[in-house]
């Protein structure tokens, strides 16, 4: 299995060097579990500018093939995957022998970092992932103690900000989703989802919508469902027009 370690006496030691100015994840590789294609490519931007290389999974069925096939030095799991709680894979991913070095668990909900930290997680990275000293210090302090270097670093005060190419697949995905929507489970989902996406792209009206949703009634599912549609639509078609 292809791996960022190389392994004596049973040890894993680190293969990678954090001495490149401004590149301090320089070797790593980053497996990202996030559905959300605009809040991938942040974490994409993050990486490049960090020197690490990134993997992308958009479900646990397609992170665990990944698993099968390499051990990433870093996983970053989003807590709400279309099929399933992303708290499962991080408690899986604690108790697997060996461990991966860095877990950080993701969401657009704040509230969630202790369910990611209970689950085993080294860290937790709130939506949008955005700082480029935020995203490096987080994974930096998650690494074993001899990976991160004894000298002192400046903290970029860098944004990403990714492409809108990524929030219109997201608001595709969403609008698919919602037009289908006809179980629990996938209203669920899609509130999660879609408040992550409000949060990433900083808009309220978007996130007070997928609240609404998630406060109401069966009597008004079906009003709550065509007014945070429409807004999706109303999204997408701004998007367009950029």
């Amino acid at each position: 299995m292809p791996t960022d370690f190389a392994t004596t006496h049973d040890k894993p030691l680190p293969q990678w060097r954090l001495s490149l100015p401004g590149r301090p994840l320089t070797g790593l590789t980053v497996l990202v579990i996030e559905d959300s294609r605009f809040a991938s490519e942040a974490v994409r931007l993050l990486c490049l500018r960090s020197g690490a290389r990134i993997r992308r999974a958009d479900c646990l069925r397609s992170a665990r093939r990944h698993l099968a096939a390499y051990r990433p030095a870093v996983i970053i799991v989003d807590l709400g995957l279309p099929d399933g709680d992303g708290a499962t894979l991080i408690q899986d991913l604690h108790q697997a022998i060996p461990r991966v070095p860095v877990i950080l668990g993701m969401s657009g909900d704040p509230d969630l970092a202790d369910r990611a930290l209970n689950a085993g997680a080294d860290g937790f990275l709130p939506k949008p992932v955005e700082s480029l000293a935020v995203f490096q210090q987080t994974i930096l302090g998650a690494l074993p103690p001899e990976a991160r270097g004894s000298l002192l670093r400046a903290l970029p005060d860098d944004m990403i900000q990714p492409d809108q190419a990524g929030l219109r697949d997201d608001l595709l995905h969403a609008a698919q989703v919602l037009s289908d929507a006809s179980d629990t489970d996938a209203i669920e989902y899609i509130i999660g989802f879609l408040a992550g996406v409000a949060r990433a792209s900083r808009d309220p009206a978007l996130g007070d919508a997928a609240a609404a949703l998630a406060r109401g009634d069966r009597e008004n599912l079906a009003i709550d469902l065509t007014h945070l549609s429409c807004l999706v639509q109303d999204r997408l078609a701004q998007v367009a027009q950029v």
